[in-house]
């Protein structure tokens, strides 16, 4: 068998049953019988399409016959299945909320700003000046507000922290890379057990945000790069890695990353990526490795 596909169900709902899998099984190449990764919730059926055969189409077909039960399916080739290295975007992804969305909420701008965002992560604005706009709106508001706006605001998403536990466990390098900021992506990375963590750093004065963010900005390009040299510095192949994101700036490390994971992502983000997570938590990564958490 060359390659498996993976039915994940939110283990809040677990719906993946005997009758479904049979279904599903049916529609696949040369398939064999399941095996289990959680009751429920996870399984892996192997298979051998032919040579060129189009993985999309077939996950497409999966996702129809299994329609109307809220599972994600994810196609891939067996060799390199369990990942090296883990790059992963922030806001929206790791956590559930905007950053930056939530600081213009301190002053008054939460639903202008969070416009703003929801445009530069459909990819319908450019992301650096899209950020630069936004960040000038949070003049003069005191670095204070950060650590409570972490402390009372920001919450992990669901199944993160046991994400990056159980890469690590299994010798994950993992990298949070976010276009927010080292303000937010430090906590957040040292609560979740990230092994390193990239952002733009706001620039502060008088114990004040002075409105600009350091140049360069990292953004979608950035991400990509930071891929590229973590993939070169650890030695480890392009194939032996992950990336995940929901918004525009992750479509660069998304579409060259050996899985790219698109998670409740923007229409365009979904459609680039070789995997989609809509129904599932961050474990769903996991099971896409033949992992539990």
């Amino acid at each position: 068998m060359s390659h498996v596909a993976t039915l994940i169900a939110n283990p809040s709902r677990p719906v993946v049953d005997d009758a479904l899998v049979a279904k599903l099984r049916a529609l696949l190449p040369n398939a064999i019988a399941e095996t289990w990764l959680a009751p429920g919730t996870a399984a892996d059926i192997a298979f051998a399409p032919a040579p060129g055969a189009d993985l999309r189409r077939i996950i497409g077909t999966l996702h129809a016959a299994a329609a109307p039960m809220p599972i994600d399916v994810v196609v891939q080739p067996i060799a390199y299945r369990q990942k090296k290295l883990f790059v992963a975007d922030m806001d929206s992804t790791m956590i559930d909320q905007e950053c930056i969305d939530e600081l213009a909420d301190y002053v008054g701008l939460k639903a202008h700003v969070a416009g703003i965002t929801e445009r530069a992560m459909r990819g319908e604005i450019a992301f650096e000046p899209a950020l630069r706009e936004r960040v000038a709106l949070l003049k003069g508001l005191p670095i204070s507000v950060i650590g409570e706006l972490i402390e009372k605001k920001i919450t992990l998403a669901a199944g993160a922290s046991a994400l990056v536990a159980a890469l690590r466990r299994n010798g994950c390098y993992t990298c949070l890379v976010s276009g927010g900021f080292t303000l937010f992506t430090g906590p957040i990375a040292s609560a979740l057990g990230f092994d390193e963590h990239r952002s733009n750093e706001l620039i502060v004065e008088n114990g004040m945000l002075a409105g600009r963010v350091r140049e360069p900005i990292l953004g979608r390009e950035a991400k990509r790069t930071s891929l590229e040299q973590l993939t070169k510095k650890l030695g480890v192949r392009p194939e032996e890695t992950m990336a995940i994101g929901d918004g525009a700036n992750d479509l660069a490390m998304i579409e060259i990353a050996g899985l790219g994971v698109a998670i409740h992502a923007k229409p365009a983000v979904a459609a680039a990526a070789a995997a989609r997570i809509e129904h599932s938590d961050l474990t769903a990564l996991l099971y896409a490795q033949g992992l539990t958490p």
